[in-house]
């Protein structure tokens, strides 16, 4: 069904809506989405200012209000008939999708609590999210492994612009709540020099499995990181998103290597670009996943390691997010979830990285369509190119297998721009994608927190101050343009 997003002040005023469609509890409407279902029943997402965590979702609502029934006249005599949209509508935004897959966007950011005077990591987890409750759905902001460190989850995009509000709206909202209580916030993979050993390790019963089980390495998590969801829609698509997963394996490390914001672990410069990976891979069911010939073999590992107790919930059923790969099917979204980023300090840099892994699975599907496929790289081949995108970022050589040469990043990063050109349209994305450009132009977090860092003791800093700087740099540029 096409998805339609309406102005409501243009069709109705304020005032009707509110009336006709929302709770009690609503106090404003200003925007409102309509899909159409079975039945005529529309599911009404109402966005504005409303009750108090932020957003209200009606659904059910059978159109018997003269607001509704006006809207369907409206549509009806304007173009939309039958479940498509006919003619032109510059004010009503559709989703992107491609041969029946949605490719619907989600992003999940973990950040980093900040102690405004000793720019160390602080455990305040629980009192922003005291807080935070009053604002937003459970599902939007959730507890971390660590006290110091805070999640939140986007509402699904229908396109990158969409992703970029959510994105925006997001990291807003978390700096009122730090705001209040007189804290900072910062995205990037690894704190400059907070150490492990003195973090608090949250109560959640999760938690504590993980550190019952992995116990030092555990302990030693303290990473942030950026995960990417694209829509694949219901059960029949599973096998379609298995596929996808297998080609989009040898794309991961040049995800990885424009992403890097962790160069700093424990107040020492590691010499790599993101550290984060270093430190997660020491857990077990991570790095780049092997391939699957169906959903089907995929789940009856996941079934194989929930029965011998690798990966179960708290009730002892198998649990597929207990699996951290870098790229995962995710059992409850229906997603195929991308996991190898580090966080982008940069609310450009994220939409971007989001638009462009998008970009990529678009392609990937409209090759599928025309009976072509991107060739299937052995595992051991794409962990080579991995660490060297951890080690060097955008800065090294990742290797062409099928010519065994090395390639810089810029190259095949531009020729990844190139391969995706025919989609991006299509999806509405094409700013979007040409800022992959400004990150290959002026480096990314770790390249940009390594020049402060460096530039700081140029003149004449102390190592402590010159790691000051850099968590300055990263709070200031966090919140650039929210």
């Amino acid at each position: 069904s096409t998805v339609l997003e309406v102005m409501c002040r243009v069709m109705f005023g304020d005032k009707a809506l509110t009336e006709c469609l929302a709770p009690a509890s609503t106090k404003r409407c200003s925007s409102m989405s309509f899909l159409p279902v079975e039945g005529q029943i529309l599911i009404i997402l109402v966005r504005g200012t409303l009750d108090r965590r932020g957003i209200c979702f009606l659904e059910g609502i059978q159109p018997k209000s003269r607001a509704v029934r006006l809207f369907i006249q409206k549509m009806k005599k304007e173009g939309y008939k039958n479940g498509k949209l006919e003619g032109n509508f510059p004010h009503i935004r559709k989703e992107a999708s491609m041969y029946g897959i949605p490719l619907t966007l989600g992003i999940e950011e973990e950040y980093q609590i900040i102690h405004p005077e000793t720019r160390d990591l602080h455990s305040y987890v629980q009192e922003l999210l005291e807080q935070g409750r009053l604002i937003f759905p459970e599902e939007e902001l959730k507890p971390e492994f660590m006290q110091s460190q805070i999640e939140v989850g986007s509402q699904v995009c229908r396109n990158v612009k969409e992703l970029r509000q959510e994105v925006i709206r997001l990291r807003r909202t978390v700096k009122t709540l730090a705001d209040k209580k007189g804290m900072k916030i910062a995205a990037a993979s690894t704190h400059p020099f907070a150490s492990w050993l003195e973090q608090d390790v949250n109560a959640g019963e999760r938690y504590r499995e993980v550190l019952d089980k992995m116990r030092g390495v555990a302990e030693r998590l303290l990473t942030f990181g950026m995960h990417v969801h694209i829509g694949f829609g219901g059960p029949e698509n599973r096998d379609k998103m298995i596929e996808i997963m297998n080609q989009l394996r040898y794309f991961l490390p040049h995800i990885l290597a424009l992403t890097t914001s962790s160069p700093f672990w424990q107040g020492r410069n590691t010499g790599l670009k993101s550290y984060r990976s270093v430190v997660f891979e020491m857990l077990p069911r991570t790095g780049i996943p092997g391939s699957f010939e169906s959903f089907s073999e995929y789940q009856t590992l996941v079934d194989t390691l929930g029965q011998v107790g690798s990966a179960v919930d708290v009730d002892g059923n198998p649990d597929a997010t207990k699996i951290w790969w870098d790229a995962r099917p995710h059992p409850k979204f229906g997603t195929l979830e991308v996991r190898i980023s580090d966080i982008c300090t940069s609310v450009d840099d994220a939409v971007a990285i989001a638009a462009l892994i998008q970009a990529l699975v678009a392609k990937l599907i409209k090759l599928r369509q025309n009976n072509m496929s991107w060739r299937l790289y052995r595992q051991h081949h794409i962990k080579e190119n991995k660490w060297r995108a951890m080690r060097y970022g955008i800065e090294g050589k990742l290797i062409d297998f099928g010519i065994k040469e090395e390639v810089p990043m810029n190259f095949l990063v531009l020729e990844m721009l190139e391969l995706v050109d025919d989609v991006i349209d299509d999806l509405g994305s094409r700013e979007e994608i040409e800022h992959i450009r400004t990150i290959l132009e002026r480096g990314t977090s770790a390249d940009r927190q390594v020049q402060a860092y460096r530039s700081a003791l140029e003149n004449g800093a102390s190592e402590e101050e010159a790691l000051i700087a850099v968590v300055d740099f990263l709070t200031s540029e966090t919140m650039l343009g929210v």
